[in-house]
């Protein structure tokens, strides 16, 4: 008798595309709770603070800020954000979406703690892993950061700023605005229809 086995390649993207279907809804109601999701989690007062960045991306009709707390210090939130990206720990979200199917890092990963202003930050990538090129239409490069304080991303047409505010009783307050002009028809989807479906909590980090 023949037993056929899956491969890990083939259980991670069965995985994934059972992750995107239980989100289906949620992308099919975008339209209905766009004021909902471009804040989520984000009081007045954090929706209207200036961030960095906030003068790059003008007049940016993609303007989300969305924030959560999480019972961690700013040190330990800080590695999971610095290693996010595909190719790299993933975005700990729709892996099939963003990741190409590879699951999102569990763990820290040091190769990926240390880099400097300028430095690539991450690069994005298509539906079902159709990888984009490394250029400054699809990929980020590190505009400015204060370690376990603030980080800026950055390019052309879009900016995504973290700010990691202490609390007093150890944990994080983690504040993620997003400036963009979608370059084409698949961002503007992707970003209006798909982009608040993108971890729990509207952040892509629920916990460290």
């Amino acid at each position: 008798m023949n037993v056929s086995v899956a491969s890990p390649r083939k259980r991670q993207i069965a995985r994934g595309a059972l992750d995107l279907l239980a989100g289906l809804p949620l992308f099919a109601t975008a339209p209905l709770c766009r004021h909902w999701h471009m804040r989520w989690g984000a009081t007045d007062a954090e929706v209207r603070a200036s961030m960095a960045g906030d003068r790059i991306v003008p007049d940016a009709p993609f303007n989300a800020t969305r924030a959560i707390t999480i019972e961690a210090p700013p040190g330990r939130v800080w590695p999971w954000i610095v290693q996010m990206g595909y190719g790299r720990a993933g975005f700990y979200t729709y892996d099939l979406v963003d990741n190409g199917g590879y699951p999102s890092a569990d763990d820290v990963l040091e190769q990926y703690q240390n880099f400097a202003v300028g430095d690539w930050a991450f690069n994005m990538n298509s539906l079902f892993g159709k990888e984009l090129p490394l250029d400054e239409s699809n990929a980020f490069r590190v505009s400015g950061f204060e370690i376990n304080e603030w980080l800026l991303w950055e390019k052309p047409d879009s900016t995504w700023s973290w700010l990691l505010k202490p609390m007093p009783d150890g944990k994080t307050r983690l504040i993620l605005r997003i400036r963009a002009h979608p370059g084409n028809l698949f961002w503007t989807l992707f970003m209006e229809f798909g982009h608040q479906v993108k971890g729990g909590d509207g952040t892509g980090m629920s916990g460290c």
